[in-house]
């Protein structure tokens, strides 16, 4: 049973990689899907003032936010090695940043948990590699705190 434990962190890590490594070709490529995510939020938050924010220069760019993804999944997948097992814990810190923007852009803006039509298939994705990225936080726990000096 305990080695079946030892292997979860893993799986979800894998799991949340192939879900931001498989967005990636979306966002890098600018597809359409994309355009229509990004430009909804873009043009929300212009309306409170940030114009540009979501653009495809702005600080929340779709390019900005598939790096951040692809970090995340390298952190993810160097922490399934038993020596950087912390990295797996600061990709899931990274993944979980990213995953509570994303549900709370769905839930709390024009966004919406259906924007490309898909049944919310993007919005069911997000959420679950949130609760995955908190399950692998609280797994490594010890070991993200072992790189501060603490346990």
């Amino acid at each position: 049973m305990k080695w079946i434990l030892l292997l979860i962190p893993h799986g979800l890590a894998i799991f949340m990689s192939v879900v931001f490594l498989d967005s990636l070709r979306y966002k890098f490529f600018n597809h359409e899907k994309t355009q229509v995510i990004f430009g909804t939020l873009n043009a929300w938050v212009a309306t409170l003032g940030f114009p540009g924010t979501f653009g495809t220069s702005g600080i929340l760019s779709q390019y900005v936010i598939g790096s951040v993804e692809l970090l995340a999944s390298a952190l993810l997948l160097l922490g399934i090695t038993p020596t950087l097992n912390a990295l797996q814990g600061f990709g899931a810190i990274v993944a979980f940043a990213l995953m509570t923007g994303a549900v709370s852009f769905h839930l709390f803006t024009p966004l919406g948990i259906d924007p490309n039509h898909d049944g919310g298939g993007l919005f069911v994705a997000a959420v679950l590699v949130w609760i995955a990225s908190t399950v692998v936080m609280v797994i490594r726990h010890r070991d993200i705190l072992a790189v501060f000096g603490t346990r």
